[in-house]
């Protein structure tokens, strides 16, 4: 057995952030298809290990204590990045999200309930294997996993519900990037790099203050103090409030305390460099999802190559159909509705992470797409998960669900 410490695991996912780097860079289908590095890395990594566990009898563990950080810390920068001016011509676009997540979140349960009737198993496997994993992830997961175990007596429904969290992720991380290039293919959508614009650094979601100045240290230390504000407040704002009936994930507080500052900031004189905060953003995403792939546990996920498992594909390709002929045409065919359907593909199959990291892909290659980055945020955290809760509850409750 092999345990790495804190600085050697960063260390491992540096290097494994780096090799995805040049896989994706170099092996065409993946730059093609937009493939996020962190998930090329991470899935060589993961096999990797696994090898290395079943052939050698070598076991890899990695200290992930910091990884929660990185997310809030990522989503405090998206904050601290985000224009509200930019609401004024994006706001349409999150009321047409919503009014087609709400029928996706329906049909995807729907998808796997008579997924499950067919492969003659538990109905509220068909559950696990819809939105209570797919669109709710890993925590959404566990605990109705807990539940159905204790009240229905389904055996090792925990294990499958983590997996099938884990594959979601994979699979969201995975298609996001092929739906959106070949939306932009097929409806000959002119971009951004196309128009000569400038193409912006992964995730930039601000204004284009400093755009055309070298990054000093005091800017870059005044976004790291900044984000750790959010990273600090959000914090504490969310165990204020953590008793309270309607509870918000932590990110999103992070999220609330960067658009706050970000927008009100300027008069007191805070002042921030959009691309320090961008990529210090970036590098926060990158390590969060590369630990998060690093970690996977193909064993499991093997296992699993059966029933669950196929209705895991079906609701993948479900999921990339609704993206190109619902999520696309809703939010009126152009580029930002090109980037946020591959986004949605992540947030439908995987986790909020996902989603950007697919945005981030994308606009990497064909320009800045600033709406995505306001809107996906905030539909894929607390919007989706109260709209989920919901429909999973009237959902349980009919007899031929819950009551069998």
């Amino acid at each position: 057995m092999i345990s790495l410490s804190l600085t050697q695991s960063l260390l491992a996912c540096c290097l494994v952030l780096l090799g995805g780097r040049y896989l994706t860079s170099n092996i065409r289908i993946l730059a093609k298809y937009s493939v996020p590095d962190p998930i090329v890395g991470g899935l060589v990594f993961a096999a990797l290990t696994h090898a290395l566990s079943a052939w050698g009898g070598i076991q890899i563990y990695l200290d992930t204590a910091t990884k929660p950080t990185f997310l809030l810390m990522f989503f405090g920068c998206v904050g601290l990045t985000a224009n509200l001016k930019l609401l004024t011509t994006g706001g349409s676009k999150l009321i047409a999200l919503l009014i087609v997540l709400v029928p996706f979140l329906i049909l995807q349960n729907i998808v796997g309930l008579a997924l499950a009737s067919l492969l003659d198993m538990h109905p509220l496997m068909g559950l696990i294997g819809g939105t209570i994993t797919l669109v709710g992830g890993h925590g959404t997961g566990a605990a109705y996993a807990a539940r159905f175990a204790d009240i229905n007596n389904i055996q090792n429904i925990t294990a499958l519900a983590m997996t099938s969290a884990t594959i979601g992720l994979v699979f969201g991380g995975v298609l996001g990037g092929p739906v959106s290039e070949w939306l932009i293919k097929h409806h000959k959508i002119i971009t951004p790099v196309q128009k000569g614009e400038r193409t912006k650094t992964d995730g930039e979601v601000g204004s284009n203050n400093n755009i055309n100045q070298q990054i000093t240290p005091a800017e870059f230390i005044t976004s790291l103090c900044v984000a750790l504000i959010t990273l600090v407040g959000g914090t504490y704002l969310s165990k204020l409030v953590g008793s309270a009936s309607v509870s918000l994930p932590n990110f999103l507080w992070c999220l609330a305390l960067g658009i706050i500052l970000r927008n009100l900031g300027p008069i007191v004189g805070l002042k921030l460099n959009d691309r320090a905060t961008d990529i210090l953003g970036t590098v926060m995403l990158s390590l969060f999802l590369g630990l998060t792939m690093m970690t996977l546990d193909l064993a499991s996920a093997a296992r699993l190559a059966g029933p669950l498992a196929f209705i895991l594909v079906i609701q993948s390709v479900v999921c990339a159909l609704y993206c190109c002929l619902v999520v696309f045409k809703a939010l009126e065919k152009d580029y930002e509705a090109a980037v946020m359907s591959g986004a949605f593909c992540g947030i439908g199959l995987g986790t909020t992470a996902t989603a950007i990291a697919n945005m981030q892909a994308i606009t990497g290659r064909h320009g800045s797409a600033p709406q995505s980055f306001i809107v996906i945020p905030l539909t894929g955290a607390f919007l989706v998960d109260i709209i989920n809760v919901i429909i999973l509850t009237t959902l349980i409750s009919l007899p031929f669900v819950g009551g069998v």
